[in-house]
C-alpha cells in the first residue's frame, strides 16, 4: 500500500511540474529540457536581442497561460503565470492582436466573438481572479484597425455558485 501511496504521489508531482513547468531551474535548463516537460509551446517568439518567449496556454479548462522566457545562451530566464493582475495591466487601448499575444498568449478561440454592428472581436482567457474564483478577462478590438479598444474581466458565474480555483 505505501508503495502504491509513493508512486501516485510521484505521478501527481510530476502533472503539476509538466503543467507549470515549476521542475525546470533557471539558468540551467534549455529549451530541449523546457520542451521534453511542458511540451511544445503554442506560440514562440524570437527577441531582437536572440532570447526566446515561449507561450503554454493551459486552458480552455485550466487558469493560467506560462510564458517561459530563454536568454540569449538559450537557457531558462523565467517561467511566469500571466493571467493575473499584473499581466491584464498591461493591456491597454491601442495595442495590436500580436502585442497581446506577446502579454497574455492565445486565449479561447472557441469563444471569440465578432460583433458586426460595433465591428468588434472579442477574445477570451479564463483565469482563477484574486479573489479565488473563475473568472473571463476579454479584450475588446477594434476589427478593422486589429487594436484593442477595451477590456473587461468578470467572475464566470455568481460567486456564491462556484467552487474555489486554485492557483
Amino acid at each position: 500500500m505505501k508503495l502504491w501511496i509513493a508512486l501516485l504521489t510521484s505521478a501527481l508531482l510530476a502533472a503539476c511540474a509538466s503543467y507549470s513547468g515549476s521542475g525546470l531551474k533557471p539558468g540551467e535548463a534549455r529549451l530541449e529540457d523546457v520542451q521534453s516537460l511542458m511540451g511544445p509551446p503554442a506560440l514562440r517568439w524570437q527577441e531582437a536581442d536572440a532570447s526566446v518567449q515561449l507561450a503554454y496556454p493551459r486552458g480552455p479548462l485550466g487558469y493560467h497561460t506560462f510564458m517561459v522566457k530563454l536568454g540569449p545562451d538559450g537557457r531558462l530566464q523565467s517561467i511566469t503565470n500571466v493571467l493575473d493582475d499584473a499581466g491584464f495591466a498591461q493591456i491597454h487601448a491601442g495595442l495590436t492582436k500580436e502585442q497581446v499575444l506577446h502579454v497574455l498568449g492565445p486565449p479561447d478561440y472557441s469563444l471569440s466573438v465578432y460583433f458586426k454592428a460595433r465591428d468588434e472581436l472579442v477574445w477570451d482567457w479564463r483565469f482563477c481572479s484574486s479573489f479565488g474564483v473563475p473568472a473571463r478577462f476579454q479584450v475588446l478590438f477594434d476589427a478593422t484597425s486589429g487594436t484593442v479598444r477595451s477590456a473587461i474581466s468578470q467572475v464566470e458565474v455568481h460567486a456564491k455558485d462556484v467552487a474555489s480555483c486554485s492557483r
